[in-house]
Protein backbone atom coordinates (compact mmCIF):
# COMPACT_ATOMS: atom_id res chain seq x y z
CA UNK A 1 0.00 0.00 0.00
CA UNK A 2 1.44 3.42 -0.93
CA UNK A 3 2.37 5.75 1.89
CA UNK A 4 0.59 9.07 2.42
CA UNK A 5 3.61 10.83 0.94
CA UNK A 6 3.54 8.62 -2.15
CA UNK A 7 -0.15 9.35 -2.59
CA UNK A 8 0.56 13.06 -2.26
CA UNK A 9 3.37 12.79 -4.82
CA UNK A 10 0.96 11.22 -7.30
CA UNK A 11 -1.45 14.11 -6.80
CA UNK A 12 1.15 16.87 -7.03
CA UNK A 13 2.32 16.16 -10.57
CA UNK A 14 3.79 19.35 -12.07
CA UNK A 15 2.14 18.58 -15.41
CA UNK A 16 -1.36 18.77 -13.95
CA UNK A 17 -0.95 20.87 -10.80
CA UNK A 18 -1.62 24.57 -10.32
CA UNK A 19 -0.61 26.59 -7.27
CA UNK A 20 -3.17 29.18 -6.17
CA UNK A 21 -2.33 32.06 -3.85
CA UNK A 22 -5.38 33.73 -2.33
CA UNK A 23 -5.43 37.43 -1.42
CA UNK A 24 -1.68 37.54 -0.79
CA UNK A 25 -1.66 41.25 -1.56
CA UNK A 26 0.05 44.17 0.12
CA UNK A 27 -3.18 45.69 1.42
CA UNK A 28 -3.90 42.44 3.26
CA UNK A 29 -0.49 41.01 4.19
CA UNK A 30 1.85 43.97 3.79
CA UNK A 31 3.15 46.35 6.48
CA UNK A 32 0.28 48.76 5.80
CA UNK A 33 -2.39 46.08 5.86
CA UNK A 34 -6.06 46.90 6.25
CA UNK A 35 -6.16 43.81 8.48
CA UNK A 36 -3.07 44.09 10.72
CA UNK A 37 -4.02 41.14 12.94
CA UNK A 38 -4.27 38.85 9.93
CA UNK A 39 -1.06 40.23 8.43
CA UNK A 40 0.77 39.65 11.71
CA UNK A 41 -0.53 36.10 11.96
CA UNK A 42 0.49 35.28 8.39
CA UNK A 43 4.01 36.48 9.08
CA UNK A 44 4.43 35.23 12.65
CA UNK A 45 3.14 31.75 11.80
CA UNK A 46 5.50 31.45 8.84
CA UNK A 47 2.60 31.08 6.40
CA UNK A 48 3.64 33.99 4.20
CA UNK A 49 7.20 32.73 3.97
CA UNK A 50 5.96 29.23 3.18
CA UNK A 51 3.76 30.59 0.38
CA UNK A 52 6.82 32.35 -1.05
CA UNK A 53 8.77 29.07 -0.88
CA UNK A 54 6.01 27.21 -2.71
CA UNK A 55 5.77 29.89 -5.40
CA UNK A 56 9.55 29.82 -5.92
CA UNK A 57 9.50 26.03 -6.24
CA UNK A 58 6.59 26.22 -8.67
CA UNK A 59 8.59 28.62 -10.82
CA UNK A 60 11.58 26.27 -10.74
CA UNK A 61 9.57 23.16 -11.64
CA UNK A 62 7.23 24.61 -14.23
CA UNK A 63 4.08 24.47 -12.10
CA UNK A 64 1.62 27.18 -13.08
CA UNK A 65 0.94 29.83 -10.43
CA UNK A 66 -2.29 31.82 -10.23
CA UNK A 67 -2.54 34.78 -7.87
CA UNK A 68 -6.13 35.58 -6.88
CA UNK A 69 -6.53 39.22 -5.87
CA UNK A 70 -9.57 40.88 -4.26
CA UNK A 71 -10.04 44.53 -5.14
CA UNK A 72 -12.68 47.19 -5.62
CA UNK A 73 -13.22 50.19 -7.84
CA UNK A 74 -12.84 53.61 -6.20
CA UNK A 75 -16.56 54.19 -6.77
CA UNK A 76 -17.44 50.76 -5.35
CA UNK A 77 -19.43 49.88 -8.46
CA UNK A 78 -20.19 46.15 -8.64
CA UNK A 79 -19.01 45.41 -5.10
CA UNK A 80 -21.08 43.41 -2.63
CA UNK A 81 -22.91 45.09 0.23
CA UNK A 82 -24.98 42.10 1.37
CA UNK A 83 -22.89 40.92 4.33
CA UNK A 84 -21.39 42.46 7.43
CA UNK A 85 -17.89 41.62 6.17
CA UNK A 86 -18.31 43.80 3.08
CA UNK A 87 -19.75 46.71 5.01
CA UNK A 88 -16.86 46.55 7.50
CA UNK A 89 -14.32 46.48 4.66
CA UNK A 90 -15.75 49.73 3.29
CA UNK A 91 -14.78 51.50 6.53
CA UNK A 92 -11.20 50.20 6.75
CA UNK A 93 -8.43 52.83 6.54
CA UNK A 94 -6.67 50.89 3.75
CA UNK A 95 -8.82 50.12 0.71
CA UNK A 96 -8.04 47.41 -1.84
CA UNK A 97 -8.47 49.80 -4.77
CA UNK A 98 -7.76 48.71 -8.33
CA UNK A 99 -4.41 49.96 -9.61
CA UNK A 100 -2.96 50.81 -6.20
CA UNK A 101 -0.06 49.24 -4.30
CA UNK A 102 -2.58 47.55 -2.00
CA UNK A 103 -3.55 45.06 -4.70
CA UNK A 104 -0.01 44.10 -5.70
CA UNK A 105 1.28 40.71 -4.58
CA UNK A 106 3.02 41.07 -1.22
CA UNK A 107 6.72 40.34 -0.74
CA UNK A 108 8.46 37.99 -0.24
CA UNK A 109 6.24 36.30 -2.84
CA UNK A 110 7.70 36.83 -6.30
CA UNK A 111 5.61 37.06 -9.45
CA UNK A 112 7.07 35.73 -12.69
CA UNK A 113 6.04 36.58 -16.24
CA UNK A 114 4.42 33.14 -16.52
CA UNK A 115 2.17 33.68 -13.51
CA UNK A 116 -1.48 34.53 -14.02
CA UNK A 117 -3.09 37.24 -11.89
CA UNK A 118 -6.87 37.06 -11.55
CA UNK A 119 -8.64 40.06 -10.02
CA UNK A 120 -12.20 40.07 -8.70
CA UNK A 121 -14.48 42.95 -7.78
CA UNK A 122 -17.12 41.00 -5.92
CA UNK A 123 -17.90 38.04 -3.71
CA UNK A 124 -16.00 35.91 -1.23
CA UNK A 125 -14.45 33.27 -3.45
CA UNK A 126 -11.38 33.44 -5.68
CA UNK A 127 -12.99 30.82 -7.98
CA UNK A 128 -16.75 31.36 -8.14
CA UNK A 129 -17.59 34.05 -10.70
CA UNK A 130 -13.95 34.64 -11.72
CA UNK A 131 -11.66 33.50 -14.53
CA UNK A 132 -9.88 30.96 -12.32
CA UNK A 133 -12.01 27.92 -13.21
CA UNK A 134 -11.79 28.28 -17.02
CA UNK A 135 -8.07 29.00 -16.73
CA UNK A 136 -7.58 25.82 -14.68
CA UNK A 137 -9.46 23.77 -17.26
CA UNK A 138 -7.49 25.24 -20.15
CA UNK A 139 -4.27 24.50 -18.26
CA UNK A 140 -5.24 20.85 -17.83
CA UNK A 141 -5.28 21.19 -14.06
CA UNK A 142 -6.27 18.18 -11.98
CA UNK A 143 -4.79 19.20 -8.62
CA UNK A 144 -5.10 22.66 -7.11
CA UNK A 145 -2.73 23.57 -4.27
CA UNK A 146 -4.48 26.27 -2.23
CA UNK A 147 -2.49 28.77 -0.16
CA UNK A 148 -3.05 32.22 1.32
CA UNK A 149 -5.67 33.95 3.45
CA UNK A 150 -7.91 33.87 5.14
CA UNK A 151 -8.64 30.53 6.74
CA UNK A 152 -11.80 32.20 8.02
CA UNK A 153 -13.45 32.89 4.66
CA UNK A 154 -11.63 32.83 1.32
CA UNK A 155 -9.59 29.65 1.79
CA UNK A 156 -12.58 27.39 2.62
CA UNK A 157 -14.47 29.04 -0.24
CA UNK A 158 -11.64 28.21 -2.63
CA UNK A 159 -11.37 24.60 -1.46
CA UNK A 160 -15.11 23.95 -1.62
CA UNK A 161 -15.39 25.55 -5.05
CA UNK A 162 -12.42 23.55 -6.37
CA UNK A 163 -13.84 20.27 -5.10
CA UNK A 164 -17.32 21.06 -6.43
CA UNK A 165 -15.78 21.60 -9.86
CA UNK A 166 -13.97 18.27 -9.87
CA UNK A 167 -10.44 19.32 -8.92
CA UNK A 168 -8.45 17.62 -6.20
CA UNK A 169 -7.56 20.19 -3.56
CA UNK A 170 -4.28 20.05 -1.64
CA UNK A 171 -3.87 22.39 1.31
CA UNK A 172 -0.42 22.97 2.86
CA UNK A 173 -1.76 23.75 6.33
CA UNK A 174 1.27 25.85 7.24
CA UNK A 175 0.80 28.02 4.13
CA UNK A 176 -2.60 29.41 5.11
CA UNK A 177 -3.49 31.78 7.93
CA UNK A 178 -6.53 33.12 9.74
CA UNK A 179 -7.47 34.77 13.01
CA UNK A 180 -7.36 34.01 15.82
CA UNK A 181 -4.32 31.77 15.46
CA UNK A 182 -6.00 28.77 17.07
CA UNK A 183 -8.87 28.89 14.60
CA UNK A 184 -6.83 27.79 11.57
CA UNK A 185 -5.72 24.34 12.80
CA UNK A 186 -9.22 23.63 14.12
CA UNK A 187 -10.79 24.57 10.80
CA UNK A 188 -8.26 22.49 8.87
CA UNK A 189 -8.79 19.47 11.10
CA UNK A 190 -12.57 19.63 11.28
CA UNK A 191 -13.48 21.01 7.85
CA UNK A 192 -10.81 21.08 5.15
CA UNK A 193 -9.44 17.64 6.01
CA UNK A 194 -12.84 16.21 5.06
CA UNK A 195 -12.63 17.45 1.47
CA UNK A 196 -8.95 18.17 0.73
CA UNK A 197 -5.58 16.48 1.10
CA UNK A 198 -3.86 18.28 3.96
CA UNK A 199 -0.07 18.38 3.91
CA UNK A 200 2.84 20.55 4.98
CA UNK A 201 4.81 22.96 2.84
CA UNK A 202 7.88 20.73 3.07
CA UNK A 203 5.88 17.71 1.90
CA UNK A 204 4.55 19.58 -1.11
CA UNK A 205 8.01 20.94 -1.88
CA UNK A 206 9.39 17.41 -1.71
CA UNK A 207 6.79 16.26 -4.22
CA UNK A 208 7.51 19.11 -6.60
CA UNK A 209 11.23 18.44 -6.53
CA UNK A 210 10.92 14.66 -6.62
CA UNK A 211 12.21 13.10 -9.88
CA UNK A 212 9.31 11.83 -11.98
CA UNK A 213 9.23 8.16 -12.83
CA UNK A 214 9.66 7.48 -16.52
CA UNK A 215 6.92 5.51 -18.22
Amino acid sequence: MPSSYERLAELVDPASTVLLTVECQQGVLGPDSALPELAHEARASGALNNIARLVAAAHDTGVQVIHAIAERRPDGRGANHNARLFRAAERLPVQQLSGTAAVRVAPPIEVSEEDLVVRRLHGLSPIQGTDVDPLLRNLGCRTLVVTGVSANVAIPNAVFDAVNRGYTAVVPADAIAGVPSEYTPAMVRNTLALVATVATTDEVLGCLKRPRRRT
